[in-house]
């Protein structure tokens, strides 16, 4: 990315007079821009920069950002410096962080407080936020997790998932961390928060590690969140991790981590309710955004679902899993999601439905629109069988209910695969809807794979399954599709 944006500045910077590379960039320049407005597609904000807004969208596109109540000026405004901080990439400041945090807590109730990161390289181990509270990175600010596995303490498993999600017991704790918050931001002038996770990766790579990875930023039972202007990289797990929340906004972001480091996911909304995630960019070594709901028979459980999420103008890329996930872990339900002008390249997979025996939960309405794929090996895949479970007490006959799936406005080129749609025996996929679905580049020879689904589907390309052609679900499919509203407030 930084190359890329270098070449760029390169190209514009430093002529006096165009020459023919400038003018061939301004082509393609306004060549992409012209693109972008014709698909409602998103590129990185380099390909566009100086076109149209920061991240590539114009001012005037649909924002679901109101599901963020604005916040007042903080009453109190200081720097991690005034807590004698030092940001030179070698000295600890986890107890800066602690104390720093601890003593704003106690304007929460007086006009809440702002802690500003100015420019420098900050290592830290985790810190927890507090209510009513602004990070503020400013331009330069790099916050770099520590590499001492003691500033990762371990804490309680989540009661949806029952132990840790990739070992028994407790799970390291988040870099940065909070707990029942209201009114926080996480925000910046484009600052970078580092997880350094290769030391996690290769625990992970050489089968030592004990507990679960931490996130690098996690947010439980919260409430009216706000995370923009900002770049996460290398996360040890997965990168931005809402769990139990309520009314979060996460926008303009970058998040960057290896394509081959594990479990890298981008954002995670689990268990959550009016979640809106838009305008990022996302490389990762694992899905770019995933929507859960617990695991299994502690899912079931809490009964906690994810609803009301949208996710749009997202793009990026990941070559092991898919630009959009739902599931696996779905055990609390998940409904009300819209997915919407995505820009997925290079990736396994587009959109993939993950489910399994022993899951239980249900995934209803689920409204996928104006989506495009590049390079992508199979565009739309909904599978089961990931024969993942926390421990011996899943109960194979609680099996997930899938319905209202309506998929509409997709082309992706290059792809290798055709679709496979992989219900459940005795718990089918049902109303299943496509529209305006184009899929060029597979062989002659590629079908459609479907099993245990049903469903209508019109003007596809190439023609989908038997199972896909009811005319019994031709009606409210399409009437669906013709009148498709989201509430974005």
């Amino acid at each position: 990315m930084d190359s890329e944006k270098s070449w760029f500045g390169a190209a514009m910077g430093g002529s006096t007079r165009p020459s023919w590379a400038f003018l061939l960039l301004l082509f393609t320049v306004i060549a992409v821009s012209f693109l972008q407005i014709r698909t409602k597609t998103v590129f990185p904000s380099w390909v566009v920069s100086g076109v149209v807004g920061e991240t590539g969208i114009s001012e005037e596109a649909p924002s679901c950002a109101g599901f963020f109540r604005a916040v007042p000026p903080r009453k109190v405004v200081m720097s991690i410096k005034d807590f004698g901080g030092v940001g030179d990439g070698v000295t600890s400041n986890t107890e800066t962080f602690r104390r720093a945090i601890r003593y704003m807590q106690s304007f929460g109730n007086k006009g809440g407080a702002q802690l500003n990161v100015p420019r420098g390289r900050w290592v830290t181990g985790s810190f927890n936020l507090t209510s009513n509270f602004t990070l503020f990175l400013e331009d330069g600010a790099v916050i770099l997790g520590s590499q001492d596995l003691k500033d990762w303490p371990i804490i309680e498993p989540l009661p949806s998932y029952g132990r840790g999600r990739e070992r028994l017991g407790g799970r390291h704790i988040s870099l940065i961390h909070g707990d029942a918050l209201t009114n926080v931001v996480i925000t910046g002038e484009n600052g970078t928060i580092d997880g350094q996770g290769k030391m996690w990766w290769e625990l992970w790579w050489n089968k030592t590690l004990e507990h679960t990875r931490g996130h690098l930023l996690e947010l439980k039972n919260s409430h009216n969140i706000l995370i923009s202007n900002l770049t996460f990289m290398n996360s040890p797990f997965w990168t931005i991790h809402p769990v139990y929340c309520s009314n979060v906004v996460i926008k303009d972001l970058t998040i960057l981590a290896p394509l081959n480091a594990p479990n890298t996911d981008g954002i995670d909304p689990d268990s959550s309710t009016s979640i809106c995630i838009e305008d990022c960019y996302i490389e990762s070594g694992d899905d770019l955004v995933a929507v859960k709901s617990g695991w299994d028979q502690y899912g079931i459980a809490m009964a906690r679902p994810s609803s009301n999420i949208i996710v749009r103008r997202v793009s990026g890329t990941t070559p092991t899993c898919s630009g959009v996930g739902i599931g696996s872990e779905m055990s609390g339900g998940i409904s009300n999601v819209t997915l919407e002008d995505l820009h997925i390249r290079d990736s396994a997979a587009g959109v993939r439905i993950k489910t399994d025996e022993g899951r239980g939960g249900y995934v209803a309405n689920i409204t996928i629109n104006n989506i495009r794929m590049e390079r992508v090996k199979m565009p739309i895949r909904f599978s089961r069988g990931s024969n993942d479970h926390p421990d011996d007490g899943w109960n194979p006959k609680a099996v997930p209910k899938i319905k209202g799936i309506f998929i509409s406005n997709v082309v992706s080129l290059n792809s290798t695969k055709a679709p496979h749609l992989e219900g459940i025996e005795g718990a089918p996929y049902e109303g299943i809807c496509m529209k305006n679905v184009t899929l060029l580049g597979l062989a002659p020879t590629a079908k459609w794979q479907c099993e245990f689904v049903s469903g209508f589907t019109d003007a596809v390309f190439p023609v989908s399954c038997p199972q896909l052609q009811s005319n019994v679900s031709s009606s409210w499919c399409l009437d669906h599709l013709e009148n498709l509203q989201i509430d974005y407030s």
